[in-house]
């Protein structure tokens, strides 16, 4: 390519000479154009978008296995929605792939809603026949371990986010089982670490008739004995679900006389399932606080939670679903969050690599809590702060303050390594 220059400089010459050495200057700046384009073929055109373009995202697909949630016989105040989990779990990967830009790395969901009569130990091995090595499971303990044993052996990780069952993080233990739910001795501990806070050591302890509420009161009992508080009185309920029973008045009932004469600070309550346990403060013979699976409880997440920056994903959810964000909800999104931390920080999306670095002591997640949660390494329980809450409002956090552990705070909730009887296999 040549140029032609012509510099008109009125004047004495060496203006003119020092102008064109300048253009000189700038002409070899821009050469590397020039000389480009030169060298392309003649006729040749420009690089196609395809030639240069970046190479495509490394994909980690993640399944969701859940249950079709029974529609309630009568009007429920507290209905499960029919997104529950699911929608946490959408949220979460949207939030995944905004860094996945960044990182070469895209993630997708693909859940799985189980009739109430369908195997989800066979759902659970069609997906990982078809490439699936990550399943997020909101199912019940029994079919978690179907699903488990369904994908032995095809390198699949699980991640529990329903099931508070102890067994599982103690006899029952799986190694390639991650527990993002708390295990119901997190759940009790906290909840007698706000009590013993309070020095309301005096406990009447209500249980209902359903197998998890007597696996909710043993934990109960422990958690008691561990804090030092006095369990006065232990009744089992015997007046039926007046939760689900629209034609029994409550407030004629005289089922709760029973609570008379017991000197007691507090009420705390077993029932796992709703039946009984919100119709029971305000309706004590004596003015009692009520605490456990009502009243004021322990939770991994509520609505009211506002702290450490949580209040934009609470909106971010209302805004995608219309509803507040629940506790399984957010055990959805934590668990799909540590799937995408794990492949940002240990740069793969090799399923096997991230449940290892999700192992080991390097592996930590911000997680709207005021400190990062991360795994015990004893029994693959995430290890978080757990909300005092009551139906509209945050009371407390647990750990509380004063309750010290050689490594965390955080595990002087639930079952601690020394006491532990999980054998990872």
């Amino acid at each position: 390519m040549s140029l032609s220059w012509r510099l008109d400089w009125p004047g004495p010459g060496w203006p003119r000479l020092l102008l064109t050495a300048a253009c000189a200057v700038l002409l070899g700046a821009a050469g590397g154009v020039g000389t480009s384009l030169a060298q392309q073929p003649a006729g040749g055109a420009p690089p196609s978008a395809e030639a240069v373009q970046t190479p495509a995202p490394v994909e980690l697909r993640l399944g969701l296995l859940t249950r079709e949630v029974p529609p309630p016989p009568l009007y429920d105040l507290l209905a499960v929605p029919a997104d529950d989990a699911v929608a946490g779990a959408e949220l979460a990967i949207k939030d995944n792939n905004t860094t996945g830009q960044f990182t070469g790395q895209s993630f997708a969901l693909e859940p799985v809603t189980l009739a109430e009569d369908e195997d989800a130990g066979e759902a659970a091995r069609k997906l990982a026949d078809g490439g699936i090595k990550l399943l997020v499971v909101n199912l019940p303990a029994a079919d978690l371990l179907k699903v488990d044993d369904a994908v032995k052996g095809k390198g699949v990780t699980l991640f529990n986010i329903g099931a508070t069952d102890d067994a599982l993080r103690a006899e029952q233990c799986r190694a390639d089982v991650f527990h993002v739910a708390p295990s119901r001795a997190m759940l009790t501990d906290a909840l007698m670490q706000f009590l013993a806070m309070k020095r309301w050591t005096k406990l009447f302890l209500i249980v209902g008739p359903n197998p998890e509420d007597q696996l909710y009161a043993d934990a109960l009992r422990k958690s008691a004995k561990k804090f030092g508080l006095k369990i006065v009185a232990d009744k089992p309920w015997t007046f039926g679900p007046l939760g689900r029973d629209r034609s029994d008045s409550i407030t004629r009932s005289d089922a709760l006389v029973f609570s008379r004469g017991v000197d007691a600070d507090v009420l705390v309550v077993a029932d796992e399932a709703n039946d009984f346990g919100n119709y029971i403060p305000f309706r004590t013979f004596e003015p009692r606080l009520v605490v456990g699976t009502q009243g004021l409880t322990a939770g991994t997440w509520h609505p009211a939670q506002d702290a450490w920056g949580s209040a934009q994903l609470q909106n971010r959810f209302l805004r995608a679903t219309g509803r507040p964000m629940r506790a399984t909800d957010y055990q959805a999104w934590l668990a799909v969050r540590m799937v995408g931390e794990a492949a940002t920080r240990a740069r793969t999306a090799d399923p096997v690599a991230l449940a290892k670095f999700m192992r080991s002591p390097d592996f930590s997640l911000a997680a709207f809590k005021g400190v990062p949660v991360s795994v015990r390494p004893w029994d693959q329980q995430v290890r978080q702060p757990l909300l005092i809450a009551q139906p509209l409002g945050i009371v407390s956090v647990a750990p509380e303050e004063g309750f010290l552990h050689q490594k965390t705070p955080l595990d002087t909730l639930g079952v601690d390594e020394r006491e532990s009887k999980c054998r990872l296999n």
